[in-house]
């Protein structure tokens, strides 16, 4: 027997500490007893903006102004098939309360449980957890002084989270950057992503992993620490299905257009890559010939954000 897909327009709401608004769900209903995020279903004729514009102001009494896309998720309950269309409210009038009797508080996205929400609002979670850009280091770092260099001044420029990528250097010159490159990330604010075999890395200072193709096409369990941020290079639908069943945090969806770096392949363009990343079940980063200019139309096509290495690395 088939089941209806229910579209349910969510709300992640931002107060100016960071903290997200996350409401209760009532004990009776379907979840009863766990924390989501607010909205509710979308009605036939509306537009994503006023199905999501309505909820608010009949579940909290605000007024949306404005918002952008953060993620879709499909979650499947058994009983019931959901669409969770996110959007994040830039801007809105009044002042939250439970107009429907529900509990309600503002919890910062970092401090979240998972365990406390649906499992369908799970990667909501992640992807509040994450920022609009994720530089890739590029160029070979045989001057480690330089390399250094450079990245100080990415993070200094706002970006927040780091892949290190140098797969030219050995094993013992590749542990010693990284740990210098972990205390630069630390003290500028940044998470540091080491994209290297997981064994050769067990006892280095990181904030999470990033792995290549090859690697998540052989592991069979997701690897790291439980607080590692874990992600992956997917270039098609098999690969997003394997990263979200590894249980990883995020992925590369790549090429979005042209590179240089890899001439041959083909590119996706943004229709493909839409596709692609409305059918996964965690946040994506476009990848492949892009800057910080092309974010937004990343995300209006369903990106977490865009990841780059030319795009993001200072050059002299």
């Amino acid at each position: 027997m088939s089941v209806d897909l229910i579209h349910v327009m969510v709300g992640a709401i931002s107060d100016r500490a960071g903290r997200v608004l996350v409401t209760k769900r009532l004990d009776h209903v379907h979840q009863g007893g766990l924390w989501e995020f607010p909205g509710g279903k979308l009605e036939h004729g509306e537009s994503p903006e006023q199905g999501l514009a309505r909820e608010l102001a009949e579940e909290l009494g605000i007024e949306v102004h404005d918002s952008r896309p953060l993620i879709r998720i499909r979650h499947h309950y058994g009983d019931r098939h959901v669409l969770l269309d996110v959007r994040r409210v830039c801007s809105y009038a009044g002042v939250p309360a439970g107009l429907e009797g529900q509990p309600l508080a503002w919890q910062r996205p970092e401090r979240m449980d998972p365990a406390c929400f649906p499992a369908a609002d799970r990667p909501i979670i992640t992807a509040l957890r994450l920022p609009g850009r994720m530089l890739i280091t590029g160029l070979d770092p045989l001057d480690p002084e330089v390399f250094l260099t450079r990245l100080a001044r990415a993070v200094a420029g706002g970006i927040r989270l780091v892949q290190l990528r140098a797969h030219v250097l050995k094993h013992a010159a590749y542990r010693d950057l990284a740990r210098r490159a972990f205390l630069l990330c630390e003290q500028g604010g940044a998470r540091l992503l080491l994209n290297r075999d997981p064994q050769e890395t067990l006892d280095v200072p990181r904030h999470g992993l990033h792995l290549g193709g090859q690697a998540l096409a052989r592991l069979s369990e997701r690897p790291g620490r439980p607080d590692d941020l874990v992600g992956a290079s997917c270039h098609n639908a098999d690969d997003l299905v394997r990263a979200a069943g590894l249980g990883l945090d995020y992925a590369l969806l790549s090429p979005v257009n042209p590179t240089a770096s890899h001439p041959d392949a083909e590119p996706l363009g943004w229709h493909r890559f839409a596709e692609l990343a409305d059918a996964a079940t965690l946040p994506v980063y476009a990848l492949g010939g892009l800057s910080g200019a092309d974010l937004e139309v990343a995300r209006e096509h369903g990106a977490q954000g865009v990841a780059a290495i030319r795009g993001f690395w200072p050059i002299d």
